[in-house]
């Protein structure tokens, strides 16, 4: 039952809007948009951050929809494209936010070739990921650990070669330890950024009036 209570209380959480985009939100207390007048809320949602595996969940969640976690390869490839390393450059910059947070790179292939052929080829691709996010300043300490899931894992059941199942997934996976309660402790901090741009005054819309004249005039 606990462990049941927690997951809704993580679901609710999720759903709370954190950004305010309009004219009227500007008009109220930065922040607002996630304050629900009193303060059972806020307790609750430190309280149930102060558990590593929830609180890990959240920051997870908030990686995936802020960035894209995947990378694409080409075929029988491991080395990086200028797309993929505008993706990791992304990637890269939302990590050095939050120095608490440890991730794990992932490797994946098509179904074409042996398993165990593929299951290299999948490490080598998740071991070029880590290498240009160490290039762009991420500790490889943070980094736990290269994984290959080989071709076990498609994102499109086919035999036939497949760029959307040759990829990496990057995901949070945890702590550095010892600095969870630091990260927990000062949940705020995780959304500090949405309270900033609650407190930022949407562009007016220009409209642009085109008139004619009458060439006779």
């Amino acid at each position: 039952m606990k462990s049941l209570r927690h997951t809704l209380l993580i679901s609710t959480l999720a759903l709370l809007p954190l950004a305010a985009c309009n004219e009227a939100d500007f008009n109220r207390e930065a922040g607002a948009s996630v304050d629900e007048g009193g303060f059972g809320a806020p307790t609750m949602n430190n309280t149930i951050a102060m558990t590593q595996g929830d609180a890990t969940l959240l920051v997870g969640r908030r990686f995936e929809s802020e960035v894209q976690t995947t990378v694409l390869f080409a075929f029988n490839r491991s080395d990086l494209t200028a797309e993929g390393r505008a993706t990791l450059d992304r990637q890269a910059a939302w990590i050095r936010q939050f120095p608490e947070v440890r991730f794990r790179v992932y490797g994946h292939t098509d179904l074409v070739g042996s398993n165990r052929y593929n299951y290299g080829l999948g490490l080598r691709r998740a071991q070029a990921v880590v290498a240009y996010l160490a290039s762009r300043g991420i500790s490889t300490a943070r980094l736990e650990a290269v994984s290959s899931f080989g071709e076990t894992q498609p994102v499109i059941n086919t035999m036939s070669p497949e760029q959307r199942n040759r990829r990496t997934v990057t995901e949070v996976t945890g702590f550095t330890q010892g600095s969870a309660a630091l990260l927990n402790g000062k949940y705020a901090a995780v959304i500090f950024r949405e309270y900033v741009e609650g407190a930022t005054r949407p562009h007016p819309t220009n409209t642009v009036i085109v008139t004619q004249t009458d060439p006779s005039n």
